[in-house]
């Protein structure tokens, strides 16, 4: 099968990371196709960054998804995963829904740790919309902006470890879910010096995306998640018209 991997974010650094954990978590016959946003933030951090983002992400399905089989949204705030997934004919996956349900599924109640106080709401809210608030144990934030360099970052990791360690002693976290696509790959490198799961949000959601395929349930044909046939949309992207044009034919 053929997995499009969604970075609406203009940063190819967290486009690198992501394509790499995605192909080390993939099936054996699975490719994974990674694009990268065009225009908008070099990475997400502010509500109207996210506003664009979702723009940005929809036009890069709109793009890229002829041919593929599923589709991963590589933004942790699972930006545009509603509108491509009403959009397109194949399963379109959130890379952090799909971390938090499968911390669900490893233990009781869930630590999150984020990035940046000002984004911290953000992904509260993005919890919330998913049902799961009596979910969460406890969240921590680390201020670091280390993981959007290339190279070795001890003392990030470090810091990741420690907010681990103090959801679990404080808070009473049984799963532990590191957010932000640029994640990528840590949990598995982090995984020795914390004593319950953490949760790598891109390996989940290339695992569920095979899943979704393989199980091959049926896209709504009512509902809002129905193709939205019959719209009209002016001077938008072209990609963007021909996929409006489009929905509901395959």
């Amino acid at each position: 099968m053929r997995i499009l991997v969604v970075n609406a974010n203009t940063s190819d650094i967290v486009t690198e990371k992501v394509a790499a954990q995605a192909r080390a978590s993939a099936s054996p016959g699975t490719e994974i196709v990674a694009v990268t946003g065009t225009f908008g933030a070099r990475v997400i951090g502010t509500r109207a960054e996210q506003a664009i983002g979702e723009h940005s992400a929809l036009a890069l399905v709109a793009k890229h998804a002829t041919g593929c089989d599923a589709v991963v949204i590589a933004v942790s705030y699972d930006t545009g995963v509603r509108a491509a997934r009403e959009l397109l004919p194949v399963p379109v996956i959130g890379m952090t829904e799909a971390g938090l349900l499968t911390a669900c599924m490893l233990g009781g109640r869930i630590g999150i740790v984020t990035f940046g106080r000002r984004v911290r709401p953000l992904y509260q809210e993005l919890v919330t919309s998913y049902g799961l608030d009596a979910r969460i144990a406890g969240w921590r934030t680390l201020e670091s902006t280390a993981a959007y360099q290339r190279g070795a970052h001890d003392a990030l990791d470090r810091e990741l470890i420690d907010a681990a360690n103090d959801l679990v002693e404080r808070d009473g976290a049984e799963t532990v879910v590191l957010t932000g696509a640029v994640m990528a790959g840590v949990p598995a490198r982090l995984q020795a010096q914390v004593p319950v799961p953490l949760v790598d949000c891109i390996a989940c959601a290339v695992r569920q995306a095979e899943l979704l395929h393989h199980l091959g349930c049926p896209k709504p044909s009512v509902g809002s998640y129905a193709a939205p046939a019959g719209r009209e949309l002016i001077a938008v992207d072209e990609a963007i018209a021909a996929a409006f044009a489009n929905a509901g034919k395959t």
